[in-house]
């Protein structure tokens, strides 16, 4: 009888983080395909640009998510905690990290310019910004819905 019941929670167990995790990649395709929309609008790209424009784009956030992802595990405890040679040791890695964003920002830049007129790369610069603050006004209004509704 044990080992039913184990195995059915673990089951359990299962099936939530499988629903959980189609949840998360449902909501990450969902939010891109609301960037591809606005950054298209905002861009008015032509059905030629954005063929080209769409891959480079792709391309260049699956690479500063490989960065992004190289620094997470980098990061240490409280600095109050630190010693100096562990601080400067983290605010080393900090300033090559922010080097290589760089870099990454200025390749896709010039690659950007060679499938864009440069008032379109403009564009982009200034869609970004846009998106990110809806995205997180969005955050915020549902964060504050949460907190109001009554707690079971």
């Amino acid at each position: 009888m044990k080992i039913i019941t184990k195995f059915i929670l673990v089951l359990f167990c299962l099936s939530n983080s499988i629903c959980f995790s189609q949840e998360k990649i449902q909501h990450n395709e969902h939010k891109e395909a609301q960037r591809v929309a606005f950054y298209t609008k905002k861009l008015d790209l032509s059905s030629a640009e954005a063929e080209k424009f769409w891959p480079v784009y792709r391309t260049m956030k699956k690479e500063m998510t490989l960065l992004r992802k190289e620094r997470k595990p980098k990061r240490q405890g409280k600095i109050a905690e630190m010693s100096d040679q562990e601080i400067e040791t983290l605010l080393d890695e900090m300033l090559l990290y922010k080097q290589k964003e760089l870099d990454l920002k200025k390749k896709y830049h010039q690659q950007y310019k060679n499938v864009l007129p440069i008032s379109k790369v403009a564009k982009l610069y200034h869609a970004e910004e846009q998106f990110k603050k809806q995205l997180q006004a969005r955050q915020n209004r549902e964060e504050i819905r949460r907190s109001n509704s009554p707690q079971k």
